[in-house]
């Protein structure tokens, strides 16, 4: 009696392991890897879904998409607004560095000026006038290599003060090329005065 029972039995677990071996695996399903958060899944289904599928129109999503983004751009460079900058000019140090320069003359930002000038009277065929433009150009390089190297020194000062624990990798050579550039030419635009403290 419990034999013929057991017999009944194993009979219906043999028909099920042969079930399982024939089946095929979803190729859908993970296969040795986590099952991913609701969260990235939900970003996945949207994506895959709001992503066109005719290649023109997905180019022309992206060229739209890339417009915005520049308008939002030069708009930041123009009112200083932090959440659209470039990642070189983000952060509390690239900022503090910009008006750090932007209040004080330098010297850097007059060359392009005093270039076009000395190189109008170096092509003027007169002796004297080609020594003097000589004369100009080396006391000009003279004068900017002073005031970067001044620069440079006071604002790694302040930098080490102000911002012990920030990375300020770059913010020197940042501050350097900006002083480069005229005042009204610069990007982001001036947010301080000359004269004022940052």
């Amino acid at each position: 009696m419990f034999r013929s029972r057991s017999k009944d039995e194993k009979a219906p677990t043999g028909k099920v392991t042969a079930d399982l071996s024939t089946q095929t695996r979803d190729p859908q399903a993970p296969k040795g890897r986590p099952t991913p958060k609701r969260s990235e899944a939900q970003t996945q289904r949207r994506r895959a879904s709001t992503t066109p599928t005719d290649r023109k129109s997905a180019m022309k999503k992206q060229r739209e998409a890339r417009r915005i983004d520049l308008a939002k751009q030069r708009q930041a460079l123009a009112s200083g607004d932090e959440r659209y900058l470039p990642a070189r000019d983000k952060g509390p140090v690239r900022r503090f560095v910009r008006d750090y320069v932007d209040a004080r003359f330098c010297m850097a930002e007059f060359f392009l000026p005093l270039a076009v000038i000395i190189l109008v009277l170096s092509m003027i065929r007169v002796g004297q006038l080609q020594n003097i433009a000589l004369l100009l150009w080396l006391g000009i390089i003279i004068l900017i290599v002073v005031d970067s190297i001044g620069i440079s020194i006071r604002l790694k000062k302040q930098l080490a003060i102000r911002f012990p624990n920030e990375p300020k990798r770059g913010a020197v050579a940042y501050a350097l090329m900006r002083t480069l550039q005229m005042r009204r030419l610069r990007l982001p635009k001036p947010q301080v005065k000359r004269g004022d403290r940052p």
